[in-house]
């Protein structure tokens, strides 16, 4: 007798079918009268989207669409490691732990490619078999010709991301087109390493919206399909060396949408150009957890929203995935919150078994709704960016465009329409710091770009003050809160208060200026200036001379307090009124005091 199971049938002929009018009749009915419309979830995109989808979507979509090219193995994790000036040894060792733990790659992030131990790294990691990228600001070509020299005859495996400035990668393409091509040359041979990054990571992790995200990284990508073929290297051979990089966010959906779109729309691109439809199969993407989305505040929450966007990433096609430490804002490297990243994708491949299932969304009423939606929308962003002459022209609009973006989330986070986990709302009352919020503050290296800094900074420089007058410091300081932190201010403010006791709030400062805390262990004022104001102060602060240009302000300036009173007065920094109330009595409402 065989011990094979007998295949059952399945069936659900038990269950009525239902229509769309039938679904329709018992939500209103369910909502008592209320209009079903009122249920839509506006998108920052522009667009809504239903509060439910029946068999009718697919039909307008005209049917079902073809499930996506996807790989056919599982997702590689690629855990990164930040590599700091010097020849990175400690992270290669790092490394090779990570792949004999359940790694399948490393993502090298370098400060300075030139001093890396390139031999040290070909001696330590299987370079034929693991999965490793790079990620640096300087001499790519340069890397990967000692990469090539260091490992005779391997076919690396991976892909390579320059990153020339605070600018996308195809923003500042005239001056690296030479660099660019060498790269693709040396790694001609070489079908599982891709050189060229087109970095959808860049508008993401600044606030773009799903739509921007996948229409710029099109523009990146077509800037680069136009400038760097010549008589030595075809089209073909810059679009197969091409990678995409995504920033992932907590919206579930949203994400899984945004990296089918993507895949869909890449391969329209590549038609434009005149490429096979072939060459779309090839497309690697990258993902990686979003930086935007990371708080300081109750960081254990880092750990849910990572969860949620590592699963968007795999089921909306990654080919690879890089989850952050939850700690790593403000925490050196450490075994355990890496051990946790680390094992988030291992978790979800082996136990959920995601991995097993090729594009799990394929027709899906919903997602299948949801990536058309998008892959329109993305396109005729695409084609306007394009028709304004195409990156590196349009960088400056581009950005224009993902800070009015940036701006409406800050506002909508101050005002608590879009609720951060243990940051605006839910937030732990005896929250303990795990980490100096001076030291943070003083550091260059901390990330004031993400959507959830106005609320937080307000936060630690609030308990900051607290800490110095009850310490009695004989130290005052300025903290730098940015252009962000007055709507926090006032919104939060507002609604702590009690109905009959809300003054009517004094104007915001003016339009581009910088908010601020100066502390004392006296008192606290909210105050307001300029860039150039506060750069200047800066400057004063910790004698920097003025031939050095390239000079960025900490958040935290402290001095004597007679000094920092008196720069205060002489570089024009001027009072910020919250009607009717102190700066003491608003800093211990926002507070919970």
């Amino acid at each position: 007798m065989s011990d094979t199971p007998v295949t059952t049938p399945v069936s659900f002929a038990e269950f009525p079918a239902v229509t769309t009018a039938e679904w329709q009749a018992r939500l209103a009915r369910d909502l008592k009268g209320q209009d079903p419309a009122t249920l839509r979830w506006p998108l920052p995109d522009g667009f809504s989207v239903e509060p439910f989808y029946h068999r009718e979507a697919l039909a307008a979509l005209g049917g079902a669409p073809a499930p996506l090219p996807h790989p056919v193995s599982p997702w590689l994790n690629v855990p990164s490691l930040n590599v700091p000036a010097g020849d990175g040894r400690a992270q290669i060792d790092q490394a090779r732990e990570a792949l004999a733990r359940g790694a399948d790659g490393i993502h090298f992030v370098l400060t300075d490619a030139s001093a890396f131990a390139v031999h040290y790294l070909v001696e330590q990691l299987p370079l034929a078999k693991a999965f490793i990228g790079y990620t640096t600001p300087t001499d790519p070509d340069l890397l990967l010709s000692q990469l090539v020299d260091a490992a005779p005859g391997t076919a690396l495996r991976g892909f390579l991301r320059f990153v020339p400035g605070q600018a996308p990668e195809g923003g500042e393409l005239a001056d690296h087109r030479p660099v660019l091509r060498r790269c693709v040359k040396l790694c001609s041979g070489m079908p599982e390493f891709r050189t060229l990054a087109v970095n959808g990571a860049f508008f993401g992790n600044r606030g773009a919206t799903a739509t921007q995200q996948i229409a710029f990284s099109l523009n990146t990508a077509a800037a680069l399909l136009a400038e760097l073929p010549n008589e030595e290297i075809s089209t073909a051979q810059v679009a197969a060396a091409l990678h995409v990089h995504v920033a992932v966010m907590p919206s579930y959906f949203l994400e899984i949408a945004k990296l089918r779109a993507l895949r869909r729309l890449w391969a329209t691109l590549l038609h434009a150009f005149g490429l096979p439809a072939t060459l779309n199969a090839g497309l690697r993407i990258h993902a990686t957890t979003a930086t935007w989305t990371q708080t300081t505040l109750d960081p254990h929450t880092n750990l849910l929203r990572h969860t949620t966007e590592a699963m968007s990433a795999v089921l909306g096609g990654a080919d690879s995935l890089s989850v952050a430490p939850f700690d790593n804002l403000f925490a050196d490297a450490n075994e355990f919150s890496s051990r946790l990243a680390r094992n988030l994708s291992v978790l979800l491949r082996e136990e959920s078994g995601l991995g097993r299932v090729q594009d799990p969304a394929a027709g899906s009423y919903f997602v299948e709704t949801l990536t058309d939606q998008l892959a329109q929308e993305a396109w005729v962003v695409f084609q306007r960016m394009e028709a304004a002459g195409g990156l590196p022209r349009v960088r400056g609009q581009m950005l224009d465009e993902i800070k009015a973006v940036a701006t409406e989330t800050f506002r909508r986070i101050a005002s608590g329409q879009q609720v951060v986990v243990g940051t605006n709302r839910f937030q732990n009352p005896n929250e303990q710091f795990s980490f100096h919020p001076k030291k943070l503050l003083r550091s260059a290296e901390f990330d004031v770009t993400r959507a959830a800094y106005p609320t937080e900074v307000l936060r630690l420089a609030t308990a900051l003050h607290f800490e110095r007058r009850e310490k009695k410091s004989k130290r005052a300081a300025v903290v730098l809160l940015g252009t962000n932190t007055n709507q926090v201010i006032l919104e939060t403010f507002v609604q702590m208060l009690q109905p009959h006791e809300r003054p009517e709030i004094a104007a915001s400062h003016p339009p581009g200026t910088l908010s601020l805390l100066y502390s004392t262990p006296e008192e606290a004022t909210l105050m307001y200036a300029t860039p150039e104001q506060f750069q200047k102060f800066a400057r004063f602060i910790y004698q920097i001379p003025t031939e050095k240009q390239h000079f960025i302000p900490p958040a935290l300036l402290s001095s004597d307090m007679a000094t920092l009173h008196e720069a205060v007065r002489v570089f024009g920094f001027h009072e910020m009124k919250v009607q009717g109330y102190t700066t003491e009595e608003v800093l211990a409402r926002l507070q919970g005091r």
